[in-house]
């Protein structure tokens, strides 16, 4: 049977389903044989046959009475018919088949008293090695159809995707695009990530903005990989080239947070440092509270963690009232008017993934996750995160704030830094934009320098 076992691995290797048989007489082997049917286009080439006939081509006769045959796995009908016609003394296999096995455990062939020859049979031989190998297989190759699924990536019937020509040709942002859909809480919406970089240092989790996407971190992310540094840096749903469910209701701030949450799982993300910007930090600054040991740093950028139970800040309100107002959102007008250093290639770049109203549902549906009640989704997540910065963190932590940011204000950032235990003073950027865009070289190669220094505030 060890023989045979060895003869379903060759089977395996060659992506057939690993079933081997062997043919004994007087205790020795004189015949092999292995699934071949998809090799051989053979829906007959199964290992048993293969043995049978060479076994009878060895012995120059049809009738093996004298031999025995040994597989890994129940036989089915054909093979077991072609035992009997070969007149077999006897049959030993190894695990049973509750699906197509014809020696007892979906019929038993053997055991039909009408037939005029009988073989022995013996099951249960080195089953638990020959259902092993089964399951080994079959477990790769539901892996493999996955995998092949999830680069399909159908698009649901309730989301769009922006085309790929609308990436085409992106300055400075060269990177292979990867892509989730299998994430529980994507039910099947396809989330795009860059991760890029070795595996031995920290790990950059860069969450965007809105109206942006991580094309906002073109910038920052060579310097972080020049530091040898791996980075992770996902669209999150509704933005980039993630899919964008066409109804504002899929965006709360529980949906989002899971789906961050199963995608740190996903990759097992370890020596974490989070960078997060605007609503990318809202929501990042809720992430390290379930699993701690997974983080190490925190980088925030022009973001809060909202006080639930407060009134939301006027300008947010404001942001939002403009985005629901207007039938489709102008990105690049938004963007220079707040950025004006901006190149029109930028501008174009930044609003590629928006080209109508229909793929702005996250745009519009982000202001509003700034938790404003006690009741909303993610208060509780909120006040439980605060507790968690304010006595449970012991990482190092740094706040970058543009100057020319009214949302959120000094107020705020001042008291996102009094809630953050050991963060370093705030760093407030002159001439700045919202999205810190004038500076983020910059800052990239100041957080590399205070990350990597352990977090000592001389040394950054």
């Amino acid at each position: 049977m060890q023989l045979a076992l060895e003869e379903a691995g060759f089977a395996a290797a060659a992506n057939e389903v690993p079933v081997g048989a062997v043919v004994v007489r007087n205790r020795q082997v004189i015949a092999t044989g292995r699934n071949s049917p998809l090799a051989s286009h053979d829906p007959t080439a199964h290992a048993e046959i293969a043995a049978l006939r060479a076994a009878a081509a060895k012995l120059g006769n049809y009738r093996l009475d004298d031999c025995e045959l040994f597989v890994t796995l129940e036989p089915c009908a054909m093979c077991s018919g072609a035992m009997l016609h070969a007149r077999l003394k006897r049959v030993v296999f190894g695990a049973a088949d509750p699906k197509t096995g014809a020696a007892g455990s979906v019929v038993d062939l053997f055991a039909q008293a009408e037939l005029n020859h009988h073989t022995a049979v013996r099951g249960g031989v080195m089953a638990v090695e020959s259902a092993a190998l089964l399951q080994s297989f079959f477990t790769r190759r539901r892996a493999e159809k996955r995998d092949q699924l999830r680069l399909n990536h159908p698009l649901r019937e309730d989301a769009l995707r922006t085309p790929d020509e609308a990436f085409k040709a992106l300055q400075g942002y060269s990177w292979q695009p990867r892509y989730l859909s299998d994430l529980p809480a994507l039910g099947g919406l396809r989330m795009h990530y860059l991760d890029e970089g070795a595996r031995s240092g920290l790990t950059y989790l860069c969450l965007h903005g809105n109206p942006t996407w991580s094309y906002l971190y073109r910038k920052m992310i060579p310097v972080f990989l020049k530091a040898g540094h791996r980075v992770i840096a996902p669209d999150l749903i509704g933005f980039g080239k993630s899919d964008k469910p066409k109804q504002d209701s899929f965006h709360t701030f529980s949906t989002h947070l899971q789906i961050l949450t199963e995608l740190v799982e996903r990759l097992d993300l370890q020596n974490i440092v989070l960078v997060g910007q605007d609503w990318g930090g809202l929501l990042g600054l809720t992430l390290p509270a379930a699993a701690p040991s997974r983080y190490q740093g925190l980088l925030m950028m022009n973001s809060l963690l909202a006080k639930a139970g407060n009134s939301l800040p006027s300008g947010l309100v404001d942001w939002h009232e403009s985005f629901t107002k207007t039938r489709a959102l102008d990105v690049a007008h938004v963007l220079i008017r707040n950025a004006p250093n901006l190149s029109p290639t930028e501008l174009a770049a930044f609003s590629a993934p928006f080209p109508d109203r229909g793929h702005q549902a996250g745009l519009r549906a982000f202001p509003l996750m700034v938790t404003a009640g006690t009741q909303a989704d993610g208060a509780a997540l909120l006040l439980k995160a605060k507790d968690f910065w304010r006595s449970q963190w012991v990482g190092k932590a740094m706040i970058a704030q543009g100057v020319f940011c009214p949302v959120p204000n000094e107020s705020f950032m001042g008291h996102l830094q009094w809630v953050i235990e050991g963060c370093r003073n705030a760093m407030v950027l002159p001439d700045t934009d919202p999205f810190v865009l004038g500076h983020d070289e910059y800052l990239a190669h100041d957080a590399v320098t205070f990350f990597d220094s352990g977090g000592c505030l001389d040394c950054a």
